[in-house]
């Protein structure tokens, strides 16, 4: 089930970004309120709000702790219920169908493309329907590597959300083995449904998906089928850093990792840093909106 209730507050574009830095960086938060930053709209891409969502009503707890991100005094804080059918109707709400490179992405209310690689994700599930630019920028990323002659025989896809990145990746090599996992083990359910939707076979062999709840790569599976070819990782910037040298020691030499999640600018130079230090080397970069993602490559030892 969805938040159903939701903690707003407006603030200008740097002010939101910065409050979303704050929270990368902190070891300690109430993971039951999960929060996000976006412009108002297209046309006033300098105004911008911070969207909490929580399961509960919130307490005062909650509301000081997204205060707490914004560097001086907090803009106002606003708590709205969301009632069950109006919070379905929102996640619906703008799911339209897209086209990212090869991959066109869409619910099951809208048609085939025929003419594309074609995925249906049922909205309001897990994130990574391909609405959100960074999973959108992803499966563009994912094209141009095929295009550029990446061979990937054992991909892992970190954070899988709907299991979409996953799937475009054994689309794009059919013969591969894929591991996808997630933190939240509500994505299992909806990965195995997904997977059935997009007649995707689940299981341990070539062109098959192995799904695992697992905190980055600490599980014994995501260990035994390395060492990966291609690693997608679209969470955010503060796993991302803390990953890089697990990240290193699963994909193999010259194997390409693909990161996304984070914001272009300091957030996308810390974690460039940070992959840089563990032995990858930068290969190409896309930027959607405020996102930047990265296409990197494990250095060869000789």
């Amino acid at each position: 089930m969805s938040a159903s209730w939701k903690l707003t507050a407006h603030a200008p574009k740097k002010v939101v970004q910065a409050a979303l830095l704050v929270h990368d960086d902190l070891d300690e938060w109430d993971f039951d309120l999960v929060i996000a930053g976006r412009e108002v709209a297209e046309n006033r891409p300098d105004e911008w709000v911070l969207e909490g969502w929580y399961p509960r009503k919130p307490r005062a707890a909650q509301v000081e702790a997204l205060g707490s991100l914004f560097e001086g005094e907090a803009p106002d804080i606003t708590v709205k219920k969301l009632p069950e059918a109006d919070w379905l109707a929102m996640s619906q709400e703008g799911a339209k169908p897209i086209r990212a490179g090869r991959f066109h992405v869409h619910t099951p209310d809208f048609p085939v493309d025929e003419g594309a690689i074609d995925f249906v994700i049922p909205a309001a599930q897990a994130f990574g329907t391909g609405q959100h630019r960074t999973t959108a920028g992803c499966l563009e990323m994912l094209g141009a590597m095929k295009a550029r002659g990446v061979v990937a025989r054992r991909i892992a896809d970190i954070g899988t959300g709907t299991g979409l990145l996953g799937f475009a990746g054994l689309a794009l090599w059919p013969g591969a083995q894929c591991t996808a996992s997630d933190i939240d083990a509500v994505c299992a359910e909806v990965v195995e449904e997904n997977a059935r939707l997009n007649s995707i076979p689940m299981g341990a062999g070539p062109g098959e998906m192995v799904m695992v709840i697992a905190d980055g790569m600490d599980d014994p599976l995501l260990e035994a089928r390395g060492a990966y070819d291609l690693l997608i990782a679209n969470i955010l910037a503060g796993p991302l850093l803390e990953l890089a040298p697990d990240f290193a020691r699963s994909v193999s030499q010259g194997g390409s990792l693909l990161l996304a999640g984070l914001l272009a600018g300091e957030q996308e130079q810390a974690v460039r840093r940070a992959h840089r230090r563990a032995g990858f080397r930068p290969v190409a970069r896309l930027v959607r909106g405020d996102w930047a993602i990265l296409w990197m490559r494990r250095r060869r030892v000789r």
